[in-house]
């Protein structure tokens, strides 16, 4: 049986040599696009009162930018626990979209699967599913989750540190921190007029609310309406 020709290998090294440099640049520029995001969350628990421990937990563990934004700042503005949690597992709803989604791509046993799920966000599923074609979807998936969890988990503590020294959030400018983060990470996803429409009539309708409910409850009661609306608009 003949062999493969050589310069057959050579440009099949040279494509996946290619390949592999392409995702460690992308998934390293993805991962420092998340550290202003990871600062502001770090000063917006800060605010929150959270400790360097709770802190460093929140992004450890749950690992989900806007989830642990609406925790600490329901939290912070004195909302109940119930708000808070409630608000974060709903905006980690899509969460578990993209773990159906990346379970059929990868595939993936055993420990990987638990490992998988910590990792599964907005990020890796797109690194992932946009190199379906090539074939590197997996080196993708992992080398972004990597490269934004490190980063997200400095750029917190860095963030809670400054956070603490310099007091008081409101002279420094930083407790605005949490909605410009908010907006800087719902805005580019606001593609089409239907979503545009979604997040209008949604915060319209936790602005109203805002007299009549206790604090944190605005942004579930805004979530739910967000869904309504999807519904509606997709009869």
């Amino acid at each position: 049986m003949s062999e493969p020709p050589h310069d057959l290998d050579v440009t099949g090294d040279a494509s996946r040599r290619m390949a592999e440099r392409r995702i460690r640049n992308r998934a390293l520029t993805i991962g420092l696009s998340v550290t202003p995001f990871g600062l502001s969350f770090g000063a917006v628990s800060a605010e929150a009162h959270l400790s360097l421990v709770q802190v460093c937990l929140l992004s450890l563990v749950l690992f989900s930018g806007a989830s642990q934004f609406a925790l600490v700042s329901i939290i912070g503005a004195g909302g109940s626990y119930f708000s808070a949690v409630g608000t974060a597992l709903l905006l980690g709803v899509r969460n578990g979209l993209y773990g159906a989604r990346i379970n059929a791509l990868l595939r993936p046993t055993g420990w990987r699967r638990f490992l998988m799920a910590e990792v599964t966000i907005d990020e890796s599923t797109a690194m992932a599913v946009s190199e379906t074609r090539s074939g590197h979807s997996a080196r993708a998936f992992w080398s972004t989750a990597v490269s934004v969890y490190v980063l997200w988990n400095v750029s917190t503590i860095v963030g809670a540190v400054v956070g603490n020294a310099l007091g008081s959030p409101a002279t420094t400018g930083l407790d605005v921190a949490g909605p410009a983060a908010f907006i800087a990470l719902l805005a580019p996803r606001l593609t089409t007029l239907r979503m545009r429409l979604v997040a209008l009539g949604s915060g319209a309708i936790a602005l109203i609310s805002v007299p009549a409910v206790p604090v944190g409850a605005p942004i579930l009661i805004g979530g739910l309406a967000a869904v309504a609306l999807l519904l509606v608009f997709d009869r």
